[in-house]
């Protein structure tokens, strides 16, 4: 498997920056995050400190059956808190999560790709039963 956690354009101009894992299987180990200004002053009862991050986790499509859909969403929650900076983490709806701090996309992604790699033999059971 070749991974790789790079920096992309954003095609959005409210998108301060955006990262993504290129993965040989995306759709069991593909994840992305992007980081947007500004969503303290429009977002009510804003959460914590620092810009918004969105984390998008392309397994959570079709994962959705438990244990393994509750095990995988306990596990990324887990992951994202413990990254250095992180200080709100909420999920935003089945496929993202939204968090604040100052931190990296890079740490970001590299923590929930070590939860995926983890279960990846697990979500690929899924997806192909």
């Amino acid at each position: 498997m070749t991974d790789r956690i790079r920096q992309v354009q954003p095609d959005d101009s409210e998108i301060l920056q955006e990262w993504v894992c290129e993965t040989d299987e995306d759709e069991v180990r593909g994840v992305g995050a992007y980081q947007v200004a500004g969503w303290q002053d429009e977002v009510p009862d804003w959460p914590g400190d620092g810009d918004g991050w969105m984390v998008g986790v392309d397994a959570m499509e079709f994962v959705r059956s438990d244990p393994l859909e509750s095990e995988l969403r306990q596990q990324i929650i887990a992951a994202l808190r413990a990254v250095k900076g992180v200080t709100h983490v909420d999920e935003h709806d089945r496929e993202e999560w939204i968090l604040t701090g100052v931190t990296t996309g890079e740490a970001l992604i590299g923590a929930v790709a070590q939860v995926l790699d983890g279960q990846a033999d697990r979500i690929r059971d899924c997806l192909y039963e």
